[in-house]
């Protein structure tokens, strides 16, 4: 779930470079990003984005995995007749498939019965021209999967591209989803050496991450600079202090993830070492609601 989380955060984040990308014909400039949630049933499904503009409606799906159930082709008309029975505009679709495979299912782009047909467009990233992706900051991450005969040189040019960025927040933020989105085709070890040497050391952001012990990146993927942190902290003997900050950290990041704590998963949370907290830091990612934090801090009581 966390490289379908973080697809759906660059989305929702570069809404435009989506646009842009995947509608290039369209020049409204003004784009809205919809609720997940179509008539009076709600779509359960954190890779789904809905993205409108003035006369239409880009629907993304990522997937990293072809197969579904129900179908992803089923899925994809379903979700077609609840957009166009609520907002009655122009829908495209697009199933954007994040590792490569050779199943054949990556290949189906209609669902067929028998008096029904509906097509969507299907995307495979490793088969997609890197240069648009590269040209644009919020597409960066995608561009690690993309078509490369030298995939190291390609993700080496992703560092660079990052590493130029000049608004701090925004550039940890795409730091970190590329890192979690690259973990799909390269080594951690070739990621950590690409992203975490001489083209970051004179970054803000770095220099942050050094001092405080965490990544202020605040999404996604954050959990591999979080964990360097913690280390550099623990090495300066600043383990209290770190503690703290990473507990303030991870309730901010809890917060914007299911909304209010409750005080006693609160108290709860403040009894964690900075060794549990980095734990919780990883499976956030993939909390949807209070439950899923109440049944991993019972999982993982002292």
């Amino acid at each position: 779930m966390a490289y379908d989380n973080t697809c759906k955060y660059l989305a929702e984040k570069f809404p435009a470079a989506f646009v842009n990308w995947l509608l290039p014909n369209d020049r409204s400039g003004d784009i809205k990003i919809l609720k997940t949630e179509l008539i009076q049933e709600p779509i359960r499904a954190d890779s789904l984005v809905f993205l409108q503009t003035n006369n239409q409606i880009l629907h993304l799906e990522f997937q990293t995995r072809p197969y579904s159930e129900p179908t992803i082709a089923f899925r994809m008309l379903d979700y077609y007749v609840r957009l166009k029975r609520q907002y009655s505009c122009a829908i495209h679709q697009v199933v954007i498939f994040l590792q490569e495979t050779t199943s054949e299912q990556v290949f189906v782009s209609e669902w067929t019965d028998t008096n029904t047909r509906h097509g969507y467009r299907v995307m495979r990233l490793w088969e997609q021209d890197p240069a648009l992706l590269l040209s644009s900051p919020g597409l960066l991450p995608l561009a690690t999967l993309s078509q490369t005969n030298s995939p190291a040189t390609l993700l080496q040019q992703i560092a660079d591209r990052i590493a130029t960025i000049d608004e701090p927040n925004q550039q940890a933020d795409l730091l970190a989803c590329t890192q979690v989105i690259a973990g799909l085709r390269f080594e951690k070890n070739l990621i950590r050496q690409l992203f975490r040497r001489e083209i970051m050391r004179e970054s803000v952001i770095y220099q942050e991450i050094l001092e405080e012990g965490i990544l202020e990146g605040r999404k996604q993927g954050l959990q591999q600079g979080l964990q360097q942190g913690l280390q550099q902290g623990l090495q300066q003997g600043q383990q209290q202090g770190l503690q703290r900050e990473a507990m303030s950290f991870i309730t901010r990041l809890l917060t914007r993830r299911i909304g209010t704590i409750a005080p006693e998963m609160l108290e709860q949370i403040q009894a964690l070492s900075v060794e549990e907290l980095e734990n919780l830091g990883e499976a956030l990612l993939d909390f949807l609601t209070a439950a899923d934090l109440a049944n991993w801090l019972q999982e993982h009581q002292s």
